[in-house]
């Protein structure tokens, strides 16, 4: 059984993009509680608060992650503070020689003294408001960038830094190989760890701009067939959520705490393949926040051409996909 509650949400971007974020909303926290959502994960880049010679984080950022925790506990929203973009490591670039989180000690010591500090300010509010999410999506184990063993000392290192000032936090720990994959060696700290909803990449990420040669991918269908043969089905996401599934095993809790698809991949395959992954995430007890809320990937102003949006506050609203969600 799962140890977490059931989850479900989304990914709130505000402090996501360095130096071009636009902040949160509060109407964002009351619609999602009158929609019965209670769950928001807020994924950070560091760059947004970090002033070369000052390792300190910027007062005004705290304040904005202030003023988020109030709303989560007015709105009976979770937060779940993440950082996405850390010193060292960013699953969107390529970490740099000799500044490397998993191996090199000054962005470490920067990653954990930001984690200190959001511990010690938060200090005394529950668990039941708050998490802390590590790290976003490790990539695959390589000898070049992260081993096994580089990877379970700085979480572990990280992890007793945290505690050492506030041992009741929820920690949550993002699985390897871009979140796919649990870590077992990790099962006897005390956290969670988390999964995603990006399978298969070539539907979720078809067309992705960001992405190397997903204007290659074949238009997607779902369930789906690869050039190999290989049927990615319910039953496939079936059997990758189940090896998620045996984390419960070890009393360690689990969320999907990122899934979705972008706007070129076709509205009705998402429709069908997001009701197949909330099946199989609701059979095993797994809670799940959608990337995002607003945006390409979400239920608000998502910029699709085969939508009919219902105008929503000025905003442009996929009440079908919201409909799906709510039913989780």
């Amino acid at each position: 059984m799962n140890k977490l509650p059931k989850y479900k949400g989304f990914n709130l971007l505000g402090l996501f993009v360095p130096n071009m974020s636009y902040g949160f909303f509060e109407d964002d926290f009351k619609w999602m509680q009158e929609w019965g959502f209670n769950f928001a994960r807020i994924p950070m880049n560091y760059k947004n608060w970090y002033v070369e010679g000052r390792p300190e984080i910027k007062e005004e950022v705290l304040e904005m992650v202030d003023k988020i925790v109030v709303w989560g506990q007015k709105y009976g929203i979770h937060i779940c503070l993440n950082i996405h973009g850390a010193p060292g490591y960013c699953v969107n670039e390529r970490t740099k020689e000799g500044y490397n989180l998993w191996k090199d000690r000054e962005p470490l010591e920067l990653f954990v003294l930001y984690w200190q500090t959001f511990a010690k300010r938060y200090k005394g509010i529950s668990s039941k408001h708050l998490s802390f999410n590590l790290i976003n999506e490790p990539r695959q184990y390589s000898k070049e960038e992260m081993t096994k063993e580089d990877f379970i000392r700085v979480m572990t290192y990280t992890i007793e830094k945290i505690k050492e000032i506030d041992k009741e936090r929820l920690i949550i720990i993002d699985g390897v190989d871009y979140g796919n994959e649990p870590v077992f060696e990790l099962t006897n700290l005390d956290v969670a760890q988390a999964c995603r909803a990006y399978i298969p990449f070539e539907l979720t990420h078809y067309k992705a701009e960001w992405v190397e040669e997903s204007n290659k991918f074949a238009e997607p269908s779902w369930p789906l067939v690869r050039e190999n043969g290989e049927v990615v089905d319910k039953d496939y996401l079936r059997r990758h959520y189940e090896k998620w599934a045996k984390l419960f095993e070890y009393d360690v809790g689990v969320i999907c705490g990122e899934g979705g698809a972008y706007n070129k991949t076709p509205h009705h395959i998402v429709v069908r393949w997001l009701a197949d992954v909330l099946d199989v995430l609701k059979e095993l007890g797994i809670g799940i926040a959608l990337w995002n809320l607003r945006g390409p990937f979400g239920i608000i102003d998502s910029g699709r051409d085969d939508v009919e949006y219902e105008d929503f506050y000025g905003h442009k609203l996929d009440k079908k996909l919201l409909e799906l969600l709510m039913r989780f």
